[in-house]
């Protein structure tokens, strides 16, 4: 999406095959446009319009290419737990993250998809005349198209149009920091863009077949292809360097036995609110989806004294294109060589188990599921007392099973210190130890050092040494094992 605000017009998917009687789910503009209710769709039947005569949906216009796909994808709605209206508001908050304005919705519930435009030519009319009434500058699918059904749609609408990994990829180079961010996030981008090019109707020549269509056209589009495959190959070159450095610099904290934990979970569930509460940073908590991109580092200390490295990642999405995993896994290297994972999940979201299971998805494919996690049940602020009270009882009982459940409020601090405590059980590197301690008194590092890293359970003086019990990293109580009293 290019700068300033501009208007969109978003179409959802509802492929069901149950759909007789139940009529479509269409909303107008804020601006009142009328949005006509597509009919409900039967398993062999011709779709008919509300009037009762044929619709077009299903015959196909000879402008509208169909023969190189035999079945379009299956929209985002299809194939997750959501249902049609959930994935729709879901959408729109990615658009309000890109910078735009809904200015109509429609939802179309076809027993199939079409091959040429995914919801039919019949449908592809109607939006026509919504995105002209409503000056829209861009049409939104809420599903990932063909090339063929992105080059149809464009040549058939009177504005851009764009699919979900699409906005989502805008989406990343909006809010991408760092060299590092913006060098993955174009990656991603080309890398999508690529097998698109003949897509692009509007923007580039098409190529030909037969006498007379073999010219500059074809040979515009090949030396595109060349650019972006030339440029995939030299931003794949320069992220592996990232990687490098990012792999020394974990090296060189690993010399150091200071775990690292990583902040994980679905977009907007509040982890950069967390961060900044646990650590006391200040960066970006943004009710925007996708608002952090790059990754953040910083040491906490638990109720143990012991020191953790956190790290907060980007958020993970339904349907996260799998572009965007491949081209972040540097930055999801700080997931895959975490010791302990926080899951942040939205206790007040009515969908949380698939948001849930959208983040294990991902956590599986970069081999990080067999780590220890804690689920982080955040926004309990916004819960009502009875639901909030219940969700306590369950986290609580859930400490002494092998599924830990935390219940907080990165907003207002509640649970927070339940948190540290449960992190601090989890961690497996550097373990607590119990050890009893005499120290001369003149050795004030020494004291001073135990003061700032070991829990003092109780200290007393014996002349001219101090006696101490104490609990810490087994680190730094091996340091001081001259100290400690024999037969300990």
């Amino acid at each position: 999406m290019g700068g300033g605000v501009e208007r969109a017009v978003l179409v959802g998917v509802d492929m069901t095959r149950t759909s007789q009687g139940r009529s479509s789910q269409a909303r107008g503009s804020r601006a009142g446009v009328a949005v006509s209710r597509p009919a409900a769709v039967r398993p062999g039947s011709i779709p008919t319009t509300d009037n009762g005569s044929t619709s077009a949906d299903d015959t196909k216009s000879p402008n509208l290419r169909s023969g190189d796909v035999s079945r379009g994808p299956a929209p985002a709605s299809a194939s997750t737990a959501l249902d049609a209206d959930e994935s729709l508001a879901e959408f729109r908050e990615l658009v309000a993250s890109a910078g735009g304005t809904v200015v109509a919705e429609v939802l179309q519930r076809r027993a199939r998809l079409d091959p040429a435009t995914l919801i039919g030519s019949g449908k592809v009319e109607e939006i026509a005349g919504i995105a002209a009434s409503t000056n829209a500058d861009l049409v939104l699918f809420d599903c990932d198209l063909s090339p063929t059904q992105l080059r149809n749609l464009e040549a058939a609408l009177p504005c851009r149009v764009l699919d979900r990994t699409q906005l989502i990829l805008d989406i990343f180079a909006r809010h991408a920091r760092t060299r590092e961010g913006q060098l993955q996030v174009e990656l991603a981008q080309l890398e999508y863009m690529l097998p698109r090019l003949t897509g692009k109707g509007k923007a580039m020549s098409q190529l030909g077949g037969g006498i007379g269509t073999r010219g500059p056209g074809e040979t515009k589009l090949e030396t595109d292809r060349r650019r972006i495959q030339a440029r995939i190959d030299h931003l794949k070159v320069e992220l592996n360097g990232v990687r490098r450095v990012r792999k020394q610099q974990r090296q060189r904290r690993e010399a150091v036995p200071v775990p690292t934990v990583a902040l994980v979970g679905y977009t907007n569930a509040g982890k950069s609110t967390l961060f900044n509460r646990l650590t006391g940073a200040q960066v970006l908590a943004s009710s925007r989806m996708f608002a952090t991109l790059d990754p953040k580092l910083r040491a906490i200390e638990l109720p143990s004294r012991r020191k953790v490295l956190l790290s907060d990642t980007v958020g993970f999405i339904r349907n996260l294109p799998h572009t965007l995993v491949t081209s972040f896994r540097a930055t999801l290297e700080e997931v895959a060589q975490a010791e302990v994972l926080l899951h942040v999940r939205d206790a007040a979201s009515t969908y949380g188990e698939e948001q849930k299971s959208q983040v294990e998805k991902v956590l599986g494919e970069l081999d990080s599921m067999a780590k220890p996690r804690i689920e982080v049940l955040n926004k309990i602020d916004l819960l009502g007392e009875h639901e909030r009270e219940g969700l306590l009882v369950r986290a609580q009982k859930s400490h002494s099973g092998p599924a830990v459940e935390v219940a907080v409020s990165a907003q207002t601090g509640e649970g927070i210190e339940a948190l540290l405590q449960a992190i601090d059980k989890a961690l497996h590197t550097d373990p607590l130890v119990d050890a009893e301690l005499r120290v001369p008194q003149q050795d004030g590092g020494v004291l001073a050092a135990i003061d700032a890293g070991m829990v003092v359970h109780s200290k007393e003086y014996d002349g001219n040494l101090v006696r101490l019990r104490v609990s810490g990293p087994a680190s730094l109580v091996g340091r001081l094992r001259k100290y400690r009293v024999r037969g300990e």
